[in-house]
């Protein structure tokens, strides 16, 4: 069997951005009748190895380096733009995936691309593989900074609150039926805690717990629920309630490899019967009621402080 597939941040980056992210927008254009010899001092004084042949906004072609010297090469005498340029030159829209740029210009082994917007037609920039390697790694370290930041500011919350007490509550909504974004709460969550300095195994545990509710929310009821979640120094408390069917045996729920799942929800992967147990498993106390035809109520708390639970790492927040 093989293993899951890892998925990097950059890999997810060139999905995420968008080609106008990395487009070069200082333009060194020329019109169709600038004379070629004119293309020598361009080129060398802006450095580049190519320039796009614009006429009233719209790209008409693209003259290269490599065309120029051809053009050298040949003894021809001088000459408008147009008469050596590339019609025809192909193009990729600002707002498509970075992506598609990257695999555009490995595939044709172009140096570079125009860039026109989709609803003018009008050129925007130039995109190279340089261009998009400069984006990425721009955009790595904005993400580390502002990471960086939010777990310092985050991370001394505590410290900072005088008060006798400081709980921590965040809430969110669980739309039911949603597979398409079902564990986004979780992820969240657990990058809040993660923020604030919590114990990565106390954090592991707790979004764990985290996700295998919101799925029971996404699976099981017809108007979804809430999660509410306290986090106050040495414990984690989770609350996640619904209106929905309830449970009619809640100690037969218990057991694992029990689901009342639908068979095409176990064929997307969810409904294993493993829910509650996994969330029993991570919680240090598990409170479950249910009411058939009123809904259910679950709490898990997670105490932070405990050295046992915490694994090498000893105890935190």
């Amino acid at each position: 069997m093989n293993a899951t597939p890892k998925v990097s941040r950059i890999q997810e980056l060139v999905y995420e951005l968008r080609v106008g992210d990395a487009a070069h927008r200082t333009l060194i254009t020329a019109v169709p009748e600038t004379p070629m010899r004119e293309l020598r001092h361009m080129l060398r004084d802006h450095r580049i190895s190519g320039i796009p042949i614009v006429e009233r906004g719209r790209l008409a072609g693209i003259i290269s380096m490599e065309d120029f010297i051809t053009w050298l090469s040949d003894g021809a005498p001088d000459c408008a733009v147009r008469e050596r340029m590339t019609g025809n030159v192909e193009v990729i829209h600002d707002d498509e995936p970075l992506i598609h740029a990257a695999s555009r210009l490995e595939t044709t082994g172009f140096g570079r691309l125009p860039v026109v917007d989709r609803h003018t037609g009008r050129m925007v920039g130039i995109v190279t593989k340089g261009d998009i390697i400069e984006c990425l790694l721009r955009k790595l370290e904005i993400d580390y900074h502002e990471e960086e930041i939010h777990r310092y500011r985050a991370s001394h919350i505590f410290e900072d609150i005088l008060a006798d007490k400081t709980t921590l509550i965040f809430e969110s909504h669980v739309a039911p039926g949603d597979y398409d974004r079902a564990g986004r709460v979780s992820s969240e969550m657990k990058k809040t805690l993660t923020r604030l300095g919590i114990h990565p195994d106390f954090i592991r545990r707790a979004a764990i717990a985290a996700y295998e509710a919101e799925m029971n929310l996404v699976i099981h009821t017809d108007k979804g629920g809430d999660m509410r979640v306290e986090v106050e120094p040495g414990r984690i408390l989770m609350r996640v309630t619904d209106a929905g069917p309830g449970i009619p045996d809640v100690a037969r729920a218990r057991q694992p490899g029990f689901s009342t799942a639908p068979h095409w929800v176990r064929e997307l992967g969810f409904g294993a019967g493993m829910g509650l147990p996994n969330i029993e498993r991570c919680a240090d106390t598990m409170d479950l009621t249910s009411v058939v035809g009123e809904g259910t109520s679950l709490a898990v708390t997670i105490n932070t402080t405990r050295k046992d639970r915490a694994g090498e790492g000893g105890a935190d927040t």
